[in-house]
């Protein structure tokens, strides 16, 4: 059956279990990271922020190649509380500002690279570029990036055996939405970028990197998403119910399909 879902509602679900989206999510793949080294300068003393940091998949790993100092700006109290834990020690070299990106208040033109891992689709996004363009010194760099677990594409056999969980017109909305010819999000991000009067140097990367995950690991990955997350108890279980036994029936408990991992860079032009 569909239903809608605030966006709102399903923005605050991810901090009900924090621990179970870090446990769920898997790492994005070192290339990401590469990438802002070699294009962005990353690396030892990089004034860098990042936008939506969760539970710090991708903070931890910006704190392994040098950013620093490093802002990290989280809406949800509960994930914020989670990375102070999850950081250990390294919590010291991390400023943690705990509200909407949109509201933040943050120094401006000082930073050398900005960052959204996975994250920057929950905040106004035309709006949210325009602070990261006050936010970036010139000649700094923004980098967003998603991981999108399967290629609409080229569905994997798992991908179609899954389908029918989702329910026939859900199905059907969301295949319309992202399987179709017309111009996605991706497209609309690059432009939005390209047409920007802030940034120059636009480019898009499409990382594809292939999982294998056993049950378990498929069950929590589903179980971080928000569709899944904001569904009733009783129809998030039979769905995760589904999903496993799909999962250990039809592919022996281990499932094999390509993470899709997005990237978008910009470079902050002279005001």
């Amino acid at each position: 059956m569909s239903r809608y879902v605030a966006r709102s509602l399903r923005r605050r679900s991810f901090g009900g279990d924090p621990t179970g989206y870090d446990r769920g999510r898997p790492p994005y793949p070192p290339a990401v990271y590469d990438l802002l080294q070699r294009r962005c300068g990353l690396g030892p003393r990089c004034a860098t922020f990042e936008v939506g940091p969760g539970t710090g998949i991708a903070t931890r790993e910006l704190l392994r190649r040098g950013a620093e100092p490093l802002v990290a700006v989280e809406a949800d109290a509960r994930m914020a509380n989670f990375l102070r834990s999850r950081l250990g020690p390294e919590r010291r070299r991390v400023h943690l500002v705990v509200a909407p990106f949109e509201s933040a208040v943050l120094p401006e033109g000082v930073f050398d690279l900005g960052v959204a891992a996975t994250s920057f689709h929950w905040t106004g996004e035309r709006r949210g570029i325009r602070k990261v363009a006050r936010l970036l010194r010139p000649g700094g760099w923004w980098a967003m990036w998603w991981s999108r677990h399967g290629d609409v594409g080229r569905p994997s056999p798992f991908h179609r055996a899954i389908q029918p969980l989702y329910g026939h017109r859900a199905s059907r909305r969301k295949a319309r939405r992202t399987g179709g010819r017309g111009p996605g999000p991706w497209d609309r991000r690059s432009r939005m970028l390209r047409e920007s009067r802030w940034f120059d140097a636009v480019e898009r990367r499409v990382l594809r990197v292939p999982l294998t995950l056993t049950t378990d690991q498929v069950v929590a990955l589903w179980s971080s998403f928000s569709d899944i997350r904001t569904r009733p108890a009783t129809e998030r279980r039979r769905f995760l119910s589904g999903l496993a036994r799909i999962a250990e029936e039809e592919f022996g408990g281990t499932v094999r399909f390509d993470n899709l991992v997005t990237v978008y860079l910009a470079r902050r032009t002279p005001p």
